[in-house]
């Protein structure tokens, strides 16, 4: 529903902060991390992860694209609600909860508040895969790049391509050709597909 919000941070906070966009106050839950990124802005962009529980409508907010699709990824684990994502997040740095999980150190990940033994147990079995084919460096090169596919993959859905199909060739592409425009790799992947 929500892909980011750009906007004046009225109120900033450890846990959250108010962002107003186009006179609309949000708030919006963050972690430790982004706060630490974000505690000497005025305007700031938060990507956003909009949350929907019987109790609660709550937006996660995260500087980075990388940061946001590794939370995605805590919540998807069974155990692992976004409450628990979010302190895993404010505990250690993204990049090193990623390797934790891609090198199967599961004495780190249980040193998370909330994570017990078999909560990281599953964490790494259920994300280990998944995090070793994105690669070590998409937590930093996904807020960068990741616009730019995202707008070919678009283009390409809407053109009528399956979406897992065209997103497997645009980040093959873009892989062999980082600096890459949204026109070249649409134009590229059309010859693929």
């Amino acid at each position: 529903m929500y892909d980011y919000l750009n906007g004046k941070l009225v109120y900033k906070g450890p846990t959250h902060v108010v962002l107003d966009v186009g006179g609309v106050g949000y708030h919006i839950v963050i972690s430790l991390n982004t706060y630490e990124q974000i505690k000497s802005h005025e305007q700031c962009k938060l990507y956003i992860s909009f949350q929907v529980r019987e109790d609660a409508h709550t937006l996660y907010g995260f500087y980075e694209e990388g940061e946001r699709r590794l939370f995605q990824h805590l919540i998807s684990v069974s155990g692992i609600g976004a409450s628990i994502a979010r302190m895993m997040l404010s505990s250690i740095t993204p990049a090193e909860i990623q390797t934790a999980i891609v090198n199967g150190d599961v004495g780190l990940v249980q040193r998370i508040k909330g994570i017990g033994p078999k909560s990281a147990q599953r964490l790494i079995l259920e994300l280990q895969d998944k995090l070793k084919k994105e690669g070590p460096d998409t937590l930093t090169q996904v807020s960068k790049n990741q616009t730019v596919i995202d707008e070919a993959l678009s283009a390409l859905v809407m053109l009528g391509f399956v979406k897992q199909k065209a997103e497997k060739v645009l980040l093959s592409i873009h892989k062999n050709e980082p600096d890459s425009t949204v026109e070249h790799l649409i134009k590229v992947a059309l010859k693929s597909l």
